[in-house]
């Protein structure tokens, strides 16, 4: 692959056409191999720079001889990149011109890209703060403090260098790799090419905070090259589908993140209809597109009249471009979105569709469609379309009875227990594959809040604790 390096902000606009660069150890680099980004309508938006295996393998190395960013200027550091993120000039775009182009190339709805700009800035700004918090309590993070003299524990990483291979449901899947940064890993991010905006911005905002080059950069390439990425760092998160998990599953230096399959469990002791606003929420919020996005909900007892109130929430949502302020759906192309439609007929057989039942995909016109909710009532706990997850607001809901168990809530990211029963509470919190519970129906299942894990602390991957004892 031929590639000339050339001096040049960042991003610059030609013709209307982003080209985002790539963000190596010394610098913007733009190759001739380049990536056409087309919005929802297939209109080309940006164009992506495409790095080859020999660029990718120059800038691990770079990565591992430079050290971690200075403990004393971090604070600073991720305070200003943060303003300049949520705010400022990053990457040759300004804030609006930035926003409209994630909404108009992921179809995501300009008030859902808006609210996520803030958030990871906040994210950003607390990164430090963040990964402290799943720092175990008895260790210190230098060996020169005192308290190691009669024999502790410092807080240690596992390696120098992280790979982010990312996906690009939502803008905020980018918060949690800061956290690598302020533990002093030097990071190496691949965006996705379906939403490659924010990790270039994120990225050029740091590095213009002062974030040397040479500790962050953003490595995009074709999925050929993905794996030399992966494989040349000492940890990495790789997003993806169960195809990616199953690939990962055995290397240890590898956090697979695949789907979410987040759920809500109602037991009869609640009535739902005190909390179906948070219900509506979790199913649709942030556009129905993260993986916190609940796609399940099991009821004891009759599940139809939750599922019947859902689908007539879920109803009244509108169909409007994502450059709609008024848009809460997600919007993709329109071959792809009949082919979403095609894919849930396919699974949702058997079942009974209260919502989304005569197609989901609402032709907007101009080559793009929204993609409209779907409710589908199954008729056990344990049915295959209870593990489907769909990029917009689908969720199945299914009948739960004491002897089904914990079995059917199981492999769950975020599981909201809409509950008062205390022993069952203990239950879901042993299960080792229900990674977070919400109680009370107080939060839809998306919230998160930095210091917060998401699926564990980041750092439980990252880190270790290693005894030190005497001093020089």
């Amino acid at each position: 692959m031929a590639v000339a390096e050339v001096p040049r902000e960042p991003s610059a606009a030609v013709s209307d056409v982003v080209h985002l660069d790539a963000l190596g150890p010394r610098g913007s680099y733009r190759t001739r191999a380049a990536a056409r980004i087309t919005d929802v309508t297939g209109t080309e938006a940006a164009r992506l720079s495409l790095v080859p295996p020999v660029y990718v393998g120059r800038a691990l190395a770079a990565l591992r001889e430079a050290g971690p960013v200075p403990a004393a200027d971090l604070d600073g550091l991720l305070a200003a990149g943060a303003d300049a993120f949520a705010s400022g000039t990053a990457g040759g775009l300004d804030v609006r011109e930035y926003e409209r182009l994630v909404s108009r190339v992921s179809g995501t709805p300009a008030s859902v890209v808006r609210t996520a700009t803030r958030e990871t800035a906040r994210f950003v700004r607390r990164a430090r703060s963040s990964a402290g918090q799943g720092g175990p309590r008895g260790t210190v993070a230098d060996w020169r403090d005192p308290s190691l003299h009669g024999g502790g524990a410092v807080w240690a990483r596992r390696g120098d260098v992280f790979a982010v291979n990312a996906s690009g449901n939502h803008p905020g899947v980018h918060r949690l790799w800061l956290e690598a940064l302020a533990l002093g890993y030097r990071v190496a991010v691949r965006p996705s090419r379906r939403e490659p905006f924010t990790p270039h911005r994120l990225v050029a905002a740091l590095r213009g905070a002062g974030v040397r080059e040479d500790r962050l950069v953003l490595l995009p390439t074709d999925h050929a090259v993905a794996d030399t990425l992966v494989r040349g760092a000492d940890r990495a998160v790789v997003y993806g589908g169960d195809d990616v998990v199953a690939r990962y599953a055995h290397d240890p230096r590898v956090l697979p993140q695949g789907p979410g399959r987040t759920k809500i469990l109602v037991t009869a002791d609640t009535d739902w209809r005190e909390h179906l606003d948070v219900i509506v929420a979790s199913v649709a919020g942030e556009g129905g597109t993260a993986c916190v996005n609940t796609t399940a909900v099991l009821v004891e007892g009759d599940p139809a009249p939750l599922a019947e109130a859902l689908a007539a929430r879920l109803s009244a949502l509108p169909s409007l471009p994502p450059r709609d302020e008024r848009a809460v759906l997600p919007v993709q192309p329109l071959e792809r979105a009949r082919a979403l439609d095609s894919y849930l007929r396919g699974v949702a057989e058997g079942t009974r569709a209260l919502l989304g039942g005569d197609g989901i995909a609402d032709d907007l016109g101009d080559g793009s469609a929204v993609l409209r909710p779907a409710v589908h009532l199954v008729g056990r706990a344990d049915a295959p379309q209870m593990r489907t997850e769909l990029p917009f607001p689908c969720v199945w809901v299914a009948p739960w009875s004491r002897a089904d168990g914990i079995g059917p809530l199981r492999d769950t990211l975020v599981l909201s227990a809409l509950t008062r029963d205390g022993a069952l509470v203990d239950r879901l919190l042993a299960e080792p594959t229900v990674a977070n519970v919400y109680l009370g129906g107080h939060r839809p299942t998306h919230w998160m809040a930095p210091g917060v894990p998401h699926d564990s602390y980041l750092s439980d991957f990252l880190m270790r604790s290693k005894a030190v004892a005497g001093a020089l």
